[in-house]
């Protein structure tokens, strides 16, 4: 028996050295653990949207459901700055996922502010982006913007495309001033009456409510500029062309979690509630139901969750076009990969 067991050390002692010795080597190896079932896991880093709001939760569902280690993941989520913050953490290689909005993803890319990242398949079929403020601050209309004070991250799709939607929309962009926020701030920002109005998703309406104890008023950039998608899955373009597959696995397990997110909204807020102790369960569920008519449109038109049309995001590199907002002649395959993008 004593031979057994010093057989059995002196062949545990080799395995860890030897693991070791394969994890010094570097390559796919140093960045895997195992799983429950033996198989090893890729850690991936992925970043929110926005903060960590009711709207994003579907990342932690599809990590507290065991989606991404299924799909071989070990992920970690931290919470995102914006469009002009994912972009730069995904293409240095800080985080390999994060959504963006598709509208200032173009407008990033081009005009020659970001590069190498490509959108892999849609989070939300129309876009949420939105002037938010609250009853008594004077503010019904576009033009009701005008001698205001808004406040938004500084690379928000919001923020960025601001120019585009007052131009169509007939205000005055000179007369309107910006201030830097912070995403998990703005709200309080809001509430606290240093500004009349945020940058903000038109989901954001419970917590606004919540946060300010007031009724919300919202401005939606979809009412004046159409056809735009909202946030879309980016990874790098480095990661989009190494290795496919793995792109391919997260997607569906991200969109799985979306899934699974907007058919049982009180489940995912309270996930998100475990794993973000400032969560107001009653709102992230409510941002999720809202939600659920920008991801699956009740249009007719059958949209399949994630997919993209190459067609519409030529429309919408149109529109920004014909405002100004984008130089001539970019295309829709410059920012999408259309091979990695969930089929019809």
């Amino acid at each position: 028996m004593r031979m057994i067991r010093f057989a059995r050390t002196v062949t545990a002692a080799a395995l860890t050295t030897a693991l070791a010795l394969m994890a010094g080597c570097g390559g796919s190896d140093s960045d895997a653990d195992a799983g429950d079932d033996g198989k090893a896991l890729k850690k991936v880093t992925y970043l929110t949207s926005f903060g960590s709001f009711g709207r994003d939760s579907y990342a932690w569902v599809a990590k507290d459901k065991g989606f991404f280690e299924e799909a071989g993941f070990d992920v970690r989520i931290r919470p995102g700055q914006g469009t002009g913050g994912v972009i730069p953490a995904v293409v240095s290689g800080q985080a390999q996922f994060g959504p963006i909005d598709l509208t200032g993803g173009l407008l990033h890319m081009g005009n020659g502010q970001a590069k190498d990242f490509v959108a892999v398949a849609a989070i939300q079929q129309h876009t949420m982006a939105a002037i938010a403020t609250t009853e008594g601050n004077g503010i019904a209309t576009p033009k009701d913007l005008e001698g205001k004070r808004l406040a938004d991250t500084p690379g928000s799709v919001v923020r960025n495309l601001f120019p585009t939607y007052a131009r169509l929309a007939g205000v005055d962009a000179d007369k309107v001033t910006w201030v830097n926020g912070e995403a998990q701030t703005l709200m309080g920002t809001l509430a606290g009456g240093s500004v009349d109005g945020i940058g903000q998703f038109v989901v954001g309406k419970p917590t606004i409510e919540a946060v300010t104890k007031k009724k919300a008023v919202l401005l939606p950039y979809s009412d004046v500029i159409p056809d735009l998608y909202g946030n879309v899955l980016i990874t790098s373009k480095k990661i989009a062309e190494q290795d496919p597959e793995m792109v391919r696995r997260f997607t569906a397990a991200l969109l799985k979690g979306l899934e699974y997110s907007l058919a049982h909204s009180k489940e995912a807020s309270e996930i998100l509630k475990r794993n973000v102790d400032t969560t107001n369960p009653a709102a992230a569920a409510a941002e999720l139901e809202l939600m659920a008519a920008y991801v699956t449109p009740k249009d007719g038109s059958g949209t399949t969750i994630g997919t993209l049309d190459s067609g519409r995001v030529a429309r919408s590199i149109k529109i920004l076009e014909d405002a100004g907002a984008l130089p001539k002649g970019m295309t829709p395959e410059q920012i999408i990969d259309f091979g990695l993008v969930p089929k019809a």
